[in-house]
């Protein structure tokens, strides 16, 4: 097994420095808070203005930053705490969707189920699955990281494969393919409720829905699959040559009982797909609600309906497996498979409750309107705009990304700056949001600051006892730099073709 590269191992290791030395990403929004209301202090002061063109009063506006300091912001600050909590567009989305999650987590079927896919599959053929399973499981939020990852290794050990390759296949789906799914996820509501919370601040009258990037991201499923199959069949392994290691595997297969839960969860979920199809797609469904015009369309159930199905995509199959496998036997196991997933949210909460304050001070004192205006005629007047300014933000995030691990607290920050901004070049909150999940989820798996990075250097160590820090990130350099140029370049590609991001969703405006 290859030892830490000393070279490699310094940079690393001012890398862990720098992000040891920043305190909780709660914390961080603390200090941003602070800092905002001294900022807008000092542009009042300034008496720094802002002229710009308001869609929604179709004139021209001029505005300039509101001094937090005064009696009048700091009355803001302390009567609109709670309000900004409970306000929050992330909070309650997330929330919902983790009820019907946790009861498919808790019952077992997201194990049994990811179990299920990487047994009994063809050896040409398991590469692929592990990196498809591991960028699927994101659907679930974390569950990857603990699932899909161990059996990765598992996997690859009992066909005579060097586990360490299969447990980076699945690193690599899992974390650097964070953001794709052929399925709308929690991360999905979870962003754009941030993007829609930075629209508003910024008083831009817009709407992102769940399924923003839906089309992109489930194309972008089956490249982030191809690229991880051949970075694991053409480079990985060859590095790691043939493992003569201790460990032996277990091949343990799902019982009889799980996998007639594994059906009977299937025939639930295909039972509700119909009885949803039956909801949405008919002209006159009831689930369709009339437009300004009058016509009967489903985007009020897309804007707020979608979450609580993705509960129930979720909770009815977790139940019915439960149910089947003697997991759940009554409405108290249901219930703590729910309180377990919201137990689980603790820390989410915590973070939430500072982040909106931030959001909501961000567009109070207007320094977010004020700098999205000034940054955009700016970049318009160097000529940095249209693609070339996409390519940027994408090198930005991922850059970012190395420091700061929460996809939620970076977008909290970076939205309210960089969505109105690329708002008003003519780029769509849409485009916006999927470079930045282009960015954020490449480098995942090469920063040591990721808060699962110590958990897949102690199962690299299960396997091999000298890997470590350096063994990981240069395992997974390859990785980390395929799907960043692979994912850029079908990013490209898609603006070239002018294609729509999701149902409804260009990428200009």
């Amino acid at each position: 097994m290859a030892t830490e590269n000393k070279k490699s191992n310094g940079l690393l290791k001012k890398i862990e420095n720098v992000g040891n030395a920043l305190p909780h990403p709660a914390i961080i929004f603390v200090i941003l808070c602070v800092a905002i209301v001294i900022i807008s202090f000092i542009v009042n002061m300034l008496g720094t203005t802002v002229t710009y063109f308001d869609a929604r009063q179709g004139k021209e506006v001029t505005v300039m930053a509101e001094n937090m300091l005064s009696g009048a912001g700091l009355q803001y600050i302390f009567n609109s705490a709670t309000k900004n909590f409970t306000g929050f567009a992330p909070l309650g989305t997330v929330l919902v969707a983790m009820l019907g999650v946790g009861v498919a987590e808790w019952s077992g079927l997201i194990n049994a189920s990811l179990k299920k896919l990487m047994t009994g599959v063809h050896p040409s053929l398991l590469t692929a699955v592990i990196v498809f399973a591991g960028v699927m499981s994101n659907v679930a939020s974390d569950a990857g990281y603990v699932v899909v990852i161990p059996l990765g290794a598992v996997m690859f050990a009992s066909v005579g494969r060097h586990p360490i390759a299969g447990l980076a296949a699945a690193f690599a789906g899992v974390s650097a393919g964070f953001s794709a799914n052929l399925l709308i996820g929690t991360l999905d509501p979870l962003l754009g409720g941030l993007t829609n919370a930075a629209l508003a601040s910024a008083g831009i009258s817009y709407e992102v829905t769940a399924t923003a990037n839906y089309f992109f991201m489930f194309v972008s499923t089956f490249l982030l699959t191809l690229l991880g199959t051949v970075v694991t069949e053409r480079i990985v392994e060859k590095n790691l040559g043939k493992y003569d290691g201790e460990y032996v595997p277990d091949n343990a297969k799902l019982t009889e009982t799980e996998n007639k839960g594994l059906r009977n969860a299937l025939i639930s979920l295909v039972v509700f797909a119909v009885v949803m199809l039956v909801l949405t797609v008919p002209e006159n469904a009831i689930l369709k609600t009339a437009d300004a015009a009058g016509k009967l369309t489903i985007n009020e159930f897309m804007n707020n309906g979608l979450i609580f199905m993705i509960l129930l995509v979720f909770m009815i199959p977790g139940y019915v497996y439960g149910k089947t496998v003697g997991k759940i036997k009554d409405s108290n196991d249901l219930v703590e498979s729910m309180t377990e997933a919201m137990k689980s949210m603790g820390g989410y909460l915590v973070l939430a409750f500072f982040a909106a304050q931030f959001v909501s001070y961000f567009g109070k004192s207007n320094l977010g309107l004020i700098l999205s205006v000034k940054g955009a005629d700016l970049l318009e007047s160097v000529g940095f705009t249209g693609l070339p300014l996409v390519l940027a933000f994408i090198m930005i995030s991922a850059f970012i990304n190395l420091f700061m691990g929460s996809a939620s607290a970076k977008w909290a920050i970076m939205a309210p700056i960089f969505v109105p901004m690329m708002f008003r070049l003519g780029l769509s909150p849409e485009l916006t949001q999927a470079a930045f999940r282009i960015g954020d989820s490449t480098t995942n798996i090469i920063s040591p600051l990721m808060s699962y990075f110590a958990m897949i250097v102690v199962f690299a160590k299960k396997y091999d006892k000298n890997s470590g820090i350096g063994t990981i990130i240069s395992t997974m350099l390859p990785y980390s730099i395929t799907f960043l140029i692979g994912w850029t370049l079908m990013m490209v590609v898609w603006f070239f073709l002018g294609l729509p991001l999701g149902p409804g969703a260009g990428l200009f405006v």
